[in-house]
């Protein structure tokens, strides 16, 4: 049986972020993150991606093959049978250089997500099965509670030059339809929008650490 297809949600702006444009949407209702545990996460400039156990796509749910998805299909054909029926597994894919450049990566694919039908599972969940996996989550920056002045502590301590962003997310699962109340994102000022870009140029690779190769 073919897995259902889900495009990945939308992620708001928080109130302050640079980057947020008349295209995007503001997240105005934080009441959801008051007294949680939230973890923040570094928002990494690749390509959205979600692998199912019988497939993957890019944000779009009628991707093609682009040179810089080859990498990550020979992941996916390493985990596909490892990956349950109905769960689905988002992240990054960063072998291409999109705006900004990486020069010791990991590796080219970071989970920041990972879903059962409607819910996302939570963090430690998400951890676990990338370990199941041999998956590389996401650089976490910082796990705790909420408080109002987290926004404005976590953009401070980024490297704008270096970093994109960071995404702000409860700790603990949630559904679908609560996704804009429960996730939210930060963007640095004047972050180039390079989708098109990219593909249509020269594919530049992402540099790695030594040895990897997953």
């Amino acid at each position: 049986m073919t897995e259902t297809r889900f495009k990945y949600p939308r992620t708001f702006h928080l109130p302050g972020s640079p980057g947020m444009t008349s295209d995007d949407k503001l997240a105005r209702d934080l009441s959801a993150f008051a007294g949680a545990e939230v973890v923040v996460t570094e928002k990494m400039d690749g390509e959205n991606t979600t692998l199912y156990p019988d497939g993957f796509h890019a944000r779009s749910l009628d991707s093609g093959f682009h040179p810089s998805r080859a990498r990550l299909a020979a992941l996916h054909g390493q985990i596909a049978h490892r990956i349950p029926a109905g769960r689905r597994i988002c992240g990054e894919n960063l072998f291409a250089r999109h705006s900004l450049a990486y020069d010791d990566l990991p590796s080219h694919f970071l989970v920041f997500s990972i879903w059962t039908g409607d819910t996302c599972l939570s963090w430690d969940e998400t951890r676990a099965d990338c370990i199941r996996l041999s998956l590389t989550p996401v650089p976490e920056l910082y796990r705790g509670p909420f408080t109002t002045d987290l926004p404005d502590r976590m953009a401070r301590a980024l490297d704008t030059d270096r970093q994109e962003g960071f995404v702000l997310r409860l700790a603990s699962e949630f559904k679908r339809e609560a996704f804009s109340r429960s996730v939210v994102k930060w963007v640095r000022k004047n972050h180039v929008q390079t989708d098109e870009h990219w593909r249509r140029g020269p594919l530049v690779a992402n540099g790695f650490r030594e040895g990897e190769g997953s």
